[in-house]
C-alpha cells in the first residue's frame, strides 16, 4: 500500500507523491509510516510547516521510534528551526543511543554555531558507530576548514568522495575545500553536482554563478542566474547580482531590464545606482537616466548619492550642471558633496575667493575634511605661506592616521619653504628621513680613487645595437629625462626600480668589491648582463637601460668588453642636488639619515662622475639639468642631439613641483657643514663657490 508513495518520491514527481499520501492518509489515519510518507511528499513541496506537522502526528502514533524524530530534526533544520532541531535529535538519540545520523546532524548544528570542540566529540561518537562512514569524513574534513587546514580537509574529503560520491554532505563540504584551496573549477563540479541533485535549491545556483564569475565566465554565470532572478517575486539582491553579471557578459540591454527594476525599488543602494549608471551609459540612455533619477529624487531629496549622480550627466561646470547642484543645496543646504561640487565649478572657473568660502564652510561642517582643507592651506600658501604652516600643525595633531600626518608634514616642510623659513623646512625633511631608514636602501658602496690605468677601449662590433646607460645621483632630477624619454616612446627599461628587477651584476651592490678583489671576471659580468636583456623583455632592439646605481669600477668591464654602450649623467649644483634630495626624496629609495652624511656620500658620488668626465674615461653625456630641466623641450633637443634621434613629446610635461635653482644658498645657514663638504665637487663640475 506504501508503493506508489514511495514510487513518486524516488521519481521527485511532487504531485503525485501528494495525492497519492494523502489517499494513504485518508485510508490509514493511524499508521504512522502513512502520516511519514505524507510529511516526506509535503518536504518535497516545499511545506516544511505541514512536513513537521505531519511527522508530529506520526511520533504521536508511535512515540518510541527514533527515525521519526530524526526525519523531524530534519524537516526543522529546512526551515533553519536550529533549536527545535537540537530538541528532537536529542529525543532520537535518547530513544536509541546508536542513532548514526543523529549524531551527524548534531555535529553539523554544532559546527554551525562555531562550537568546533562540541563537533569533534559528536564525530567521534558517531566514528564509534560507523568508523568508515563518507559522513563522518564530510565532518571531519569541516572541522579542518573551520580550523583553518585546508590541505587536511581536501585529503580527508577527496577521500570520503572517492566511496561516495554523490553524497550531498560529501559534496557539500568538498566543493568548500576545493574553494578553500582556490581551485575553481574542481569546487565547481563539486557544486554542480549537487544542483543535479538537488535542482530547485536556488542557493546553489547562486554559488555556481559566482564561482563562474571568477573565474571570468561572465555569460555562463549570468545564464545561471538570469532564471532565478526573472521568477516572480525574485529577491532585489538576485537581480541586482544578475544586472551586474550581464554588464561583466557585455550584455548590456539585458542588464537594463534587471537593473531598472533593481533601481526602482531600492534607489538608494550604492551598489545598485552605481551599476545602473553604467547600464544606462552603456545603452546610450541618457534620457531613461535623468527621468530615473529626477523620479528617485522625488521621493528622495536627501539622498546626496542620487543628486551626485544626477550632476554626472551633466557635462562639468554648465548651465546644466549648475542648475542642478543649486537645486541639490536647496534640498541640502549643509551637505559636504553639494559643497564640494559648488567648490570644483568655482575651481574650474578660476573663482578661487568662492571655492576657498565654500572650503571654509565644508571645514566648519566636518573638521578636518581633506579635500576641503587642502584648498585652504594652497589658497594661504600663495597669500600667506605663515598661516599655510600653522593650519598644517593643527592639521598633523587632528589626524589619526600615521600615513596621513606623514603626508602633511611633508607639505609642512614645503610650505616653511615658501615661508621663508627653512631652519624649519630642513628639519622637518630631515626628520621624514630618520623615521624611514629602515625601509630605505643603504647607500651603495663607492669604489676608491686610485688612478690607475683603465683597461683599453675597444671599438664597437660593426652594426651592434646601441646601448643607453642612464644614471643620476639623488637630487640630479634624473626622473625628467626619464619622463620626456618614456613620452617620446623610447623603451625605457626602469624595473630595476620594480619589485622583479633584473638579476645582472649592474643591480648587486657587491659587484664593485668583486671587481676590485677579481672574484668577478669583468668579460663574464658583461656576458651576464647581455644574457638578462632578453628575460628583460629587449630582443635586438636599442636599449636604454635605468640604472640603480653607477660606480666607475663598472669601466674595468664596460670599456673592453661593452663599447658600444653611452653613458648618459644628469648632475645639478651638487648643494641644490643635497636639498633636493631631502625635501623630495630619490628614484632610488636611499636612506638618508642626515644631511652631513648624504652629502659625504653624494661627494664621493659625483667626484666619480668628475673623474669620468675630465678623464673621458667612457663614451658619455653630462646634462646639467640646472640649466635645461625646467624646459621639457630643451632636456629633448639635449637628448635628440646626443643620441642622434628624432625626439617628438606629445604633450607638455608639468615640471613646477621642485624648488628652484640656486635655492641652496638660503639654507646655508642651517646646511653649510654639509654645502661645505660639497663645494670642492661643486667646483670640478662647474659652479660657482657661492
Amino acid at each position: 500500500m506504501y508503493e506508489p508513495t514511495l514510487d513518486a518520491l524516488r521519481r521527485g514527481d511532487t504531485a503525485q507523491a501528494l495525492a497519492s499520501a494523502e489517499q494513504l492518509v485518508g485510508e490509514q489515519p493511524n499508521d504512522a509510516s502513512a502520516h511519514r510518507l505524507h510529511a516526506a511528499a509535503l518536504r518535497l513541496d516545499g511545506q516544511r510547516d505541514a512536513a513537521v506537522a505531519a511527522l508530529d502526528r506520526a511520533i504521536g502514533l508511535a512515540p518510541e521510534d527514533a527515525q521519526l524524530h530524526l526525519e523531524r530534526a530534519g524537516a526543522l533544520l529546512d526551515g533553519r528551526q536550529l533549536d527545535a532541531a537540537q530538541a528532537s535529535l536529542a529525543q532520537a538519540i535518547g530513544l536509541d543511543p546508536n542513532t548514526f545520523p543523529a549524531y551527524i546532524i548534531k555535529a553539523q548544528l554544532a559546527l554551525l554555531h562555531g562550537d568546533l570542540d562540541e563537533a569533534e566529540r559528536l564525530a567521534r561518537t558517531a566514528a564509534r558507530i560507523a568508523p568508515d562512514h563518507p559522513r563522518v569524513a564530510a565532518v571531519v574534513g569541516m572541522l579542518a576548514l573551520r580550523r583553518g587546514d585546508p590541505d587536511r580537509a581536501l585529503a580527508v574529503l577527496s577521500q570520503a568522495g572517492s566511496v561516495a560520491p554523490d553524497d550531498p554532505q560529501v559534496l557539500h563540504a568538498l566543493g568548500f575545500a576545493y574553494l578553500a584551496k582556490d581551485h575553481l573549477a574542481f569546487a565547481e563540479q563539486c557544486f554542480q553536482r549537487l544542483s543535479e541533485l538537488n535542482p530547485e535549491q536556488p542557493t546553489l545556483q547562486m554559488l555556481l554563478a559566482e564561482l563562474l564569475r571568477r573565474q571570468s565566465r561572465f555569460i555562463d554565470a549570468a545564464d545561471r542566474l538570469a532564471p532565478l532572478a526573472e521568477r516572480d517575486g525574485a529577491d532585489f539582491g538576485v537581480r541586482r547580482w544578475a544586472g551586474e553579471l550581464e554588464l561583466d557578459a557585455g550584455r548590456n540591454e539585458r542588464a537594463l531590464r534587471f537593473l531598472r527594476s533593481a533601481f526602482a525599488e531600492q534607489p538608494a543602494d550604492l551598489r545598485t545606482l552605481d551599476a545602473s549608471m553604467e547600464a544606462w551609459r552603456r545603452n546610450d540612455a541618457f534620457d531613461e537616466a535623468v527621468q530615473s533619477l529626477e523620479t528617485a529624487l522625488a521621493a528622495h531629496p536627501q539622498l546626496p548619492q542620487l543628486w551626485r549622480a544626477r550632476v554626472a550627466l551633466e557635462p562639468f561646470a554648465s548651465e546644466s550642471a549648475l542648475a542642478v547642484i543649486e537645486r541639490w543645496r536647496e534640498a541640502m543646504p549643509e551637505n559636504l558633496g553639494a559643497l564640494e561640487a559648488r567648490a570644483a565649478v568655482h575651481d574650474h572657473l578660476g573663482e578661487t575667493d568662492q571655492a576657498v568660502a565654500l572650503a571654509e564652510r565644508i571645514a566648519e561642517l566636518s573638521p578636518g575634511d581633506a579635500q576641503a582643507e587642502m584648498r585652504i592651506v594652497q589658497s594661504l600658501i600663495e597669500r600667506d605661506p605663515d598661516a599655510a604652516a600653522e593650519r598644517l600643525e593643527r592639521l598633523i595633531e587632528m589626524a589619526p592616521d600615521p600615513g596621513v600626518k606623514r603626508e602633511l608634514r611633508q607639505m609642512l616642510g614645503r610650505t616653511l619653504d615658501v615661508a621663508g623659513q627653512p631652519e624649519a623646512a630642513a628639519a622637518t625633511w630631515a626628520e621624514l628621513h630618520a623615521e624611514v631608514i629602515e625601509q630605505r636602501l643603504p647607500l651603495n658602496p663607492i669604489s676608491p680613487r686610485t688612478g690607475e690605468d683603465w683597461p683599453p677601449l675597444a671599438q664597437a662590433p660593426e652594426g651592434s645595437r646601441g646601448i643607453l646607460l642612464l644614471w643620476g645621483a639623488p637630487g640630479s632630477q634624473i626622473e625628467r629625462i626619464g619622463q620626456v624619454l618614456g613620452l617620446a616612446g623610447a623603451p625605457l627599461l626602469f624595473d630595476r626600480f620594480g619589485p622583479q628587477p633584473p638579476t645582472d651584476p649592474m643591480q648587486r651592490y657587491g659587484t664593485v668589491d668583486e671587481l676590485l678583489n677579481g672574484s668577478l671576471d669583468p668579460a663574464f659580468l658583461v656576458k651576464l648582463y647581455r644574457a638578462a636583456l632578453t628575460a628583460r623583455g629587449v630582443a635586438d632592439a636599442p636599449v636604454y637601460d635605468w640604472l640603480l646605481w653607477w660606480d666607475n669600477a663598472l669601466l674595468r668591464a664596460l670599456r673592453p668588453y661593452l663599447p658600444e654602450a653611452f653613458l648618459l649623467l644628469s648632475i645639478r649644483d651638487p648643494r641644490d642636488m643635497l636639498l633636493d634630495w631631502l625635501a623630495f626624496g630619490s628614484p632610488t629609495p636611499y636612506r638618508l639619515s642626515s644631511p652631513e652624511e648624504g652629502a659625504r656620500w653624494l661627494a664621493r658620488s659625483l667626484e666619480q662622475v668628475a673623474d669620468l668626465h675630465e678623464g673621458n674615461l667612457f663614451p658619455h653625456r653630462l646634462v646639467k639639468l640646472d640649466e635645461v630641466g625646467e624646459h621639457p623641450a630643451a632636456i629633448a633637443q639635449v637628448l635628440a642631439d646626443t643620441l642622434r634621434i628624432n625626439i617628438q613629446l606629445p604633450k607638455e610635461i608639468d615640471v613646477s613641483d621642485r624648488l628652484p635653482n640656486g635655492r641652496w644658498r638660503d639654507y646655508a645657514g642651517t646646511l653649510g657643514e654639509a654645502f661645505a663638504v660639497l663645494g670642492p665637487v661643486a667646483r670640478r663640475l662647474g659652479y660657482p663657490e657661492r
